[in-house]
């Protein structure tokens, strides 16, 4: 986690920022009132994640309804990585990893005891299928890009 946070967004591999993009953007829709499948169905169809949206979708709604405080999450245009986005791409870089255990140890801290197992089954579901429409997400274990100078 810490080493995302307050980082540049253009510093995440491609897999970090569409799932940086796609969480603040349902937060985004959620706050305007608007469906936020219907909201980031575009992007996903543009990089042929779509299968992955509505376990996305069910993942980021529990989270949000099932969090001990409640989640902030950046303008869509920020340039910077904050706090609970640096939690959350942690626990996206702990699955594409395989460590399923760490994850979930990371989101008893976050949500209500009941919520953890149903989240965690999105979330996995998410990035099986973000990773079979071709997305490196494993590249999140390594999801700071060294700056060439």
């Amino acid at each position: 986690m810490y080493t995302f946070i307050d980082q540049p967004v253009d510093r995440l591999c491609n897999g970090g920022r569409f799932l940086l993009w796609a969480m603040r953007g349902w937060a985004h829709a959620v706050e305007q009132g608007t469906c936020p499948p219907l909201a980031l169905s575009r992007g996903f169809a543009s990089m042929h994640a779509l299968p992955a949206l509505p376990d996305f979708h069910l993942a980021m709604a529990m989270l949000n309804r099932d969090g001990l405080e409640r989640i902030s999450l950046a303008p869509i245009n920020c340039q910077r990585i904050i706090e609970h986005e640096a939690i959350l791409i942690g626990m996206w870089r702990d699955l594409a990893n395989g460590d399923l255990d760490r994850m979930r140890e990371t989101l008893e801290l976050l949500v209500k005891a009941e919520a953890v197992s149903p989240i965690a089954r999105a979330m996995t579901t998410v990035t099986a299928k973000l990773i079979a429409a071709g997305f490196n997400i494993t590249g999140l274990s390594g999801a700071i890009v060294k700056e060439v100078k």
